[in-house]
């Protein structure tokens, strides 16, 4: 019989006490480094062993031998989770874990390459999270077969890139799945809009909530890039701008306003802006405006899913709708999705190079992040200064904290564009300082750009296959 205090599981205490008695000082930084990625793909591992103990509890009526009513009540009383923490580990054990029939026969695992990745240390249990969500959108008519190949699909692109990514590439593999749009259509959208303001309080104020649709998230967006910026509209500073193309710097100084409080703000403000004259202004360069992206096959067949310049998705039918009144612009890029020439003697890009950017890169090109457009300057990767030209093949998105990051120093990051010869030409790409990677190798960003994770993902599950 074996005995908990001489097994794996005393041996892993005993190691990670020793690990705790260690001194790291004398580690380099790539040794801390590497220390911080032993210990994530451990941790991770951890997380499927406690997979393994929940499902061996459960079915050992553990927690009704226990007197609780659940096995997520159970752990709260044994490990003291709180009942969110808890009820996270029962549901990942349901769709992770290895399950027994009355038989004893093991029932095949519900994400099974999930479980795998799991294991091995690839992914985390958010990772998993974000997985489970996807698939539980996929449609329950698709053959189990294509069910399994996109759970492998999505398992590939979580060992890949952030639980994020996984996030975005999921929707674009449910739009793969559906291409008809089933899943949610004009009717479901129409029935659950809602926007209510509930009775004033003792103090005035008045809670709102509700769910709003695509067509009015794209127009908010659009104007809460601009009006919720830090120092514009605070009530608490008179000398605070309002819709004027002012400069922000001196009150974004003084603006101790939360995020949401700027929100309200804001607004409040666009409501008096749209009573009093309609103008908005101009942020970075383009009119304050909706500006949404699509393909010209989604333009022909006024179907599939827009995007929109502050990271945003809007059904086409609802785009067109919104572009009855407008101005359309027609961008024309290569064969490999780079936009034409279009230059200019300015050191500043035009509010032209920026419409044309924005479907090209799609927000901020350093990796991982995810910042729409809106929020994005145009950086030079040949600077200015070096005689770079204000061309449109000399130009990319970065977001104020990212370009800040760009520096001719020894910690700061670099950036090129890609040459004919990489596989994504004409992209941006980032190159670490060597406490990040001594090898200094070139990042590109796939955040705004899923699909890129589905081909990779896809092309290794052919490689798997017999």
């Amino acid at each position: 019989m074996h005995s908990i205090t001489e097994g794996p599981v005393a041996a892993l205490a005993a190691a990670v006490s020793a690990a705790l008695d260690g001194d790291f000082t004398p580690l380099t930084d790539d040794d801390i480094a590497e220390a911080m990625r032993i210990v994530e793909r451990v941790n991770r591992k951890l997380a499927a062993v406690s997979t393994r103990l929940i499902v061996q509890a459960t079915e050992r009526s553990m927690p009704r031998h226990a007197g609780c009513t659940s096995i997520a009540s159970y752990l709260q009383d044994v490990l003291r989770l709180s009942r969110s923490d808890a009820t996270a580990r029962v549901t990942a054990a349901k769709k992770l874990g290895t399950w027994h029939d009355i038989g004893g026969h093991p029932i095949p695992v519900d994400l099974p390459a999930t479980s795998a990745a799991q294991q091995s240390g690839d992914i985390s249990p958010e990772h998993a999270r974000k997985i489970a969500a996807v698939m539980h959108d996929v449609p329950a008519a698709l053959p189990r077969a294509l069910r399994d190949d996109a759970e492998k699909i999505l398992a590939q692109c979580a060992q890949d890139g952030t639980p994020e990514d996984v996030q975005k590439a999921g929707e674009r593999l449910l739009t793969y799945l559906d291409p008809d749009g089933k899943l949610t259509d004009d009717h479901d959208r129409a029935r659950r809009r809602a926007f209510r303001i509930g009775p004033q309080g003792a103090d005035l104020m008045s809670p709102v909530s509700g769910c709003i649709d695509p067509t009015l998230r794209a127009l908010m967006d659009a104007l809460l890039a601009k009006h919720a910026r830090p120092g514009m509209n605070n009530p608490d500073n008179p000398a605070s701008p309002t819709s004027e193309n002012t400069d922000t710097t001196d009150a974004a100084t003084k603006d101790v306003r939360t995020a949401a409080q700027r929100n309200h703000d804001a607004l409040k403000r666009i409501c008096e802006i749209a009573l009093e004259s309609g103008k908005s202004g101009t942020h970075r360069g383009l009119p304050v405006t909706a500006i949404i992206t699509m393909t010209l096959d989604q333009l022909e067949e006024a179907a599939g899913v827009a995007t929109t310049a502050t990271g945003g998705r809007i059904p086409v039918p609802d785009a067109l709708k919104m572009a009855e009144k407008t101005r359309p612009w027609l961008a024309i890029f290569d064969h490999a999705g780079r936009p034409l020439h279009l230059g200019r003697t300015s050191r500043l890009a035009s509010g032209e190079q920026r419409l044309v950017l924005i479907p090209f890169d799609r927000g901020c090109t350093k990796p991982r992040c995810d910042k729409p457009p809106s929020l994005c300057a145009v950086h030079h990767p040949e600077e200015w200064a070096d005689d770079g030209k204000t061309d449109i093949e000399n130009e990319t998105f970065a977001c104020d904290g990212c370009h800040a990051l760009i520096t001719k120093t020894e910690t700061g990051w670099k950036t090129i564009k890609a040459g004919d010869d990489r596989k994504y030409p004409g992209r941006t790409l980032w190159i670490p300082p060597k406490h990040i990677d001594p090898e200094q190798k070139p990042r590109i960003n796939h955040a705004h750009h899923p699909e890129e994770l589905l081909d990779q993902a896809i092309e290794s599950a052919g490689d798997d296959d017999p």
